[in-house]
Protein backbone atom coordinates (compact mmCIF):
# COMPACT_ATOMS: atom_id res chain seq x y z
CA UNK A 1 0.00 0.00 0.00
CA UNK A 2 1.42 3.35 -1.00
CA UNK A 3 1.36 6.22 1.51
CA UNK A 4 2.01 8.73 -1.22
CA UNK A 5 -0.97 11.04 -1.48
CA UNK A 6 -2.67 10.87 -4.84
CA UNK A 7 -2.23 14.10 -6.84
CA UNK A 8 -5.98 14.29 -7.39
CA UNK A 9 -6.41 14.58 -3.62
CA UNK A 10 -4.25 17.71 -3.31
CA UNK A 11 -6.23 20.71 -2.13
CA UNK A 12 -7.88 22.50 -5.02
CA UNK A 13 -6.06 25.68 -6.06
CA UNK A 14 -2.68 24.68 -4.65
CA UNK A 15 -1.08 23.90 -8.01
CA UNK A 16 -3.22 25.98 -10.35
CA UNK A 17 -0.78 28.90 -10.35
CA UNK A 18 -3.42 31.42 -9.32
CA UNK A 19 -3.35 31.02 -5.57
CA UNK A 20 -3.30 34.76 -4.89
CA UNK A 21 -6.50 35.33 -6.84
CA UNK A 22 -8.13 32.36 -5.13
CA UNK A 23 -7.29 33.81 -1.72
CA UNK A 24 -8.71 37.21 -2.67
CA UNK A 25 -11.94 35.57 -3.83
CA UNK A 26 -12.06 33.53 -0.64
CA UNK A 27 -11.55 36.64 1.48
CA UNK A 28 -14.34 38.45 -0.34
CA UNK A 29 -16.67 35.53 0.26
CA UNK A 30 -15.82 35.41 3.96
CA UNK A 31 -16.19 39.18 4.32
CA UNK A 32 -19.64 38.93 2.83
CA UNK A 33 -20.52 36.11 5.19
CA UNK A 34 -18.79 37.14 8.43
CA UNK A 35 -17.56 40.70 8.01
CA UNK A 36 -13.96 41.83 7.52
CA UNK A 37 -12.89 40.89 11.04
CA UNK A 38 -14.90 37.71 11.43
CA UNK A 39 -12.60 35.16 9.81
CA UNK A 40 -9.10 33.82 10.20
CA UNK A 41 -6.25 33.36 7.75
CA UNK A 42 -6.74 29.60 8.02
CA UNK A 43 -10.40 29.95 7.05
CA UNK A 44 -9.42 31.92 3.95
CA UNK A 45 -6.99 29.13 3.04
CA UNK A 46 -9.66 26.48 3.59
CA UNK A 47 -12.20 28.35 1.44
CA UNK A 48 -9.56 28.73 -1.29
CA UNK A 49 -9.02 24.98 -1.12
CA UNK A 50 -5.39 25.04 0.02
CA UNK A 51 -3.44 24.08 3.10
CA UNK A 52 -3.13 26.55 6.01
CA UNK A 53 0.53 27.13 5.08
CA UNK A 54 -0.10 27.92 1.41
CA UNK A 55 -1.26 31.57 1.82
CA UNK A 56 2.12 32.48 3.29
CA UNK A 57 3.52 32.16 -0.21
CA UNK A 58 1.86 35.50 -0.99
CA UNK A 59 0.76 37.16 2.27
CA UNK A 60 2.43 37.67 5.62
CA UNK A 61 -0.87 37.40 7.50
CA UNK A 62 -4.60 38.08 7.28
CA UNK A 63 -4.10 41.84 7.51
CA UNK A 64 -1.87 41.83 4.44
CA UNK A 65 -4.51 39.84 2.57
CA UNK A 66 -7.16 42.37 3.64
CA UNK A 67 -4.91 45.23 2.53
CA UNK A 68 -4.67 43.66 -0.92
CA UNK A 69 -8.45 43.19 -1.07
CA UNK A 70 -8.96 46.82 -0.03
CA UNK A 71 -6.46 48.06 -2.64
CA UNK A 72 -8.28 46.13 -5.35
CA UNK A 73 -11.56 47.54 -4.09
CA UNK A 74 -10.27 51.12 -4.26
CA UNK A 75 -8.98 50.51 -7.79
CA UNK A 76 -12.42 49.32 -8.91
CA UNK A 77 -14.02 52.19 -6.98
CA UNK A 78 -11.81 54.73 -8.73
CA UNK A 79 -12.71 53.27 -12.12
CA UNK A 80 -16.44 53.46 -11.34
CA UNK A 81 -16.19 57.06 -10.14
CA UNK A 82 -14.07 58.08 -13.13
CA UNK A 83 -16.62 56.61 -15.55
CA UNK A 84 -19.42 58.43 -13.79
CA UNK A 85 -17.61 61.78 -13.63
CA UNK A 86 -16.53 61.49 -17.28
CA UNK A 87 -14.41 64.64 -17.05
CA UNK A 88 -17.43 66.69 -16.03
CA UNK A 89 -19.44 66.08 -19.21
CA UNK A 90 -21.90 67.31 -20.33
CA UNK A 91 -21.73 69.81 -17.47
CA UNK A 92 -20.23 69.76 -14.00
CA UNK A 93 -23.50 69.61 -12.05
CA UNK A 94 -24.95 66.72 -14.08
CA UNK A 95 -21.68 64.80 -13.82
CA UNK A 96 -21.48 65.54 -10.10
CA UNK A 97 -24.86 63.97 -9.34
CA UNK A 98 -23.92 61.02 -11.55
CA UNK A 99 -20.79 60.64 -9.43
CA UNK A 100 -22.89 60.44 -6.27
CA UNK A 101 -25.08 57.72 -7.75
CA UNK A 102 -21.98 55.77 -8.76
CA UNK A 103 -20.64 56.03 -5.19
CA UNK A 104 -23.84 54.52 -3.79
CA UNK A 105 -24.02 51.89 -6.52
CA UNK A 106 -20.54 50.64 -5.71
CA UNK A 107 -21.33 50.41 -1.98
CA UNK A 108 -24.49 48.47 -2.79
CA UNK A 109 -23.15 46.23 -5.54
CA UNK A 110 -19.72 45.50 -4.02
CA UNK A 111 -20.41 45.28 -0.28
CA UNK A 112 -17.46 42.99 0.44
CA UNK A 113 -14.98 45.29 -1.28
CA UNK A 114 -16.57 48.33 0.35
CA UNK A 115 -16.36 46.69 3.77
CA UNK A 116 -12.69 45.80 3.27
CA UNK A 117 -11.99 49.39 2.20
CA UNK A 118 -13.77 51.19 5.02
CA UNK A 119 -14.61 48.75 7.84
CA UNK A 120 -11.67 46.37 8.14
CA UNK A 121 -9.51 48.79 10.10
CA UNK A 122 -6.57 48.30 7.75
CA UNK A 123 -4.32 51.38 7.73
CA UNK A 124 -3.98 53.02 4.33
CA UNK A 125 -0.22 52.89 4.76
CA UNK A 126 -0.31 49.12 5.18
CA UNK A 127 1.03 48.98 1.63
CA UNK A 128 2.06 51.51 -1.01
CA UNK A 129 -0.49 49.98 -3.37
CA UNK A 130 -3.34 50.53 -0.92
CA UNK A 131 -2.35 54.14 -0.23
CA UNK A 132 -2.02 54.93 -3.93
CA UNK A 133 -5.33 53.29 -4.86
CA UNK A 134 -7.20 55.10 -2.06
CA UNK A 135 -5.66 58.44 -3.03
CA UNK A 136 -6.61 57.99 -6.68
CA UNK A 137 -10.21 57.24 -5.73
CA UNK A 138 -10.44 60.33 -3.51
CA UNK A 139 -8.92 62.39 -6.31
CA UNK A 140 -12.08 61.81 -8.34
CA UNK A 141 -14.09 63.62 -5.65
CA UNK A 142 -11.53 66.39 -5.38
CA UNK A 143 -11.49 66.97 -9.13
CA UNK A 144 -15.28 67.22 -9.10
CA UNK A 145 -15.12 69.77 -6.28
CA UNK A 146 -12.47 71.83 -8.10
CA UNK A 147 -14.53 71.87 -11.28
CA UNK A 148 -17.70 72.93 -9.48
CA UNK A 149 -16.16 75.77 -7.48
CA UNK A 150 -14.33 77.10 -10.54
CA UNK A 151 -17.66 78.64 -11.55
CA UNK A 152 -17.85 80.76 -8.40
CA UNK A 153 -16.41 84.26 -8.05
CA UNK A 154 -12.77 84.17 -6.94
CA UNK A 155 -13.46 85.44 -3.44
CA UNK A 156 -16.30 82.99 -2.77
CA UNK A 157 -14.61 79.72 -3.60
CA UNK A 158 -14.36 77.27 -0.69
CA UNK A 159 -11.20 75.17 -0.34
CA UNK A 160 -11.47 72.27 -2.77
CA UNK A 161 -10.13 69.77 -0.22
CA UNK A 162 -12.72 70.83 2.37
CA UNK A 163 -15.52 70.53 -0.16
CA UNK A 164 -14.28 67.11 -1.33
CA UNK A 165 -14.23 65.90 2.28
CA UNK A 166 -17.78 67.16 2.81
CA UNK A 167 -18.92 65.37 -0.35
CA UNK A 168 -17.18 62.19 0.77
CA UNK A 169 -18.64 62.33 4.28
CA UNK A 170 -22.19 62.80 3.00
CA UNK A 171 -21.86 60.09 0.35
CA UNK A 172 -20.30 57.64 2.78
CA UNK A 173 -22.92 58.36 5.43
CA UNK A 174 -25.83 57.70 3.08
CA UNK A 175 -24.10 54.58 1.74
CA UNK A 176 -23.43 53.22 5.23
CA UNK A 177 -26.90 53.89 6.62
CA UNK A 178 -29.21 53.41 3.67
CA UNK A 179 -27.34 52.07 0.65
CA UNK A 180 -26.03 48.75 1.91
CA UNK A 181 -26.93 45.47 0.27
CA UNK A 182 -27.38 43.66 3.59
CA UNK A 183 -29.60 43.60 6.66
CA UNK A 184 -27.65 46.48 8.21
CA UNK A 185 -29.31 49.12 6.04
CA UNK A 186 -31.94 51.40 7.58
CA UNK A 187 -35.44 51.67 6.11
CA UNK A 188 -36.02 54.80 4.06
CA UNK A 189 -39.17 56.17 2.38
CA UNK A 190 -37.09 57.13 -0.69
CA UNK A 191 -34.13 55.72 -2.52
CA UNK A 192 -30.64 56.28 -1.13
CA UNK A 193 -29.73 58.01 -4.41
CA UNK A 194 -32.65 60.46 -4.05
CA UNK A 195 -31.64 61.20 -0.46
CA UNK A 196 -28.04 61.88 -1.43
CA UNK A 197 -29.03 64.06 -4.37
CA UNK A 198 -31.38 66.13 -2.20
CA UNK A 199 -28.66 66.61 0.41
CA UNK A 200 -26.11 67.58 -2.23
CA UNK A 201 -28.49 70.09 -3.81
CA UNK A 202 -28.94 71.80 -0.44
CA UNK A 203 -25.18 71.76 0.13
CA UNK A 204 -24.38 73.18 -3.30
CA UNK A 205 -27.05 75.85 -2.96
CA UNK A 206 -25.49 76.92 0.34
CA UNK A 207 -22.20 77.41 -1.49
CA UNK A 208 -23.88 79.39 -4.21
CA UNK A 209 -23.77 76.58 -6.74
CA UNK A 210 -24.87 76.47 -9.40
CA UNK A 211 -24.36 80.22 -9.83
CA UNK A 212 -27.51 82.26 -10.30
CA UNK A 213 -28.05 83.13 -13.98
CA UNK A 214 -27.54 86.80 -14.83
CA UNK A 215 -30.65 88.98 -14.66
Amino acid sequence: MSWKRNESEQPRGYHHGNLKEALVRAALGLIGEKGPNGFTFAEAARMAGVSPAAPYRHYRDRDELLADVAARGFAAFEAALARAWDNGRPDAETAFHRLGRAYLAFAHDEPAFYSAMFEAGVALDASPELRAAADRAFLQLRQAAETLIAGLPQGKRPPALMMALHIWAMSHGVAALFGRADAGRRPLPMSAADLLEAGMLIYLKGLGLPPEPPA
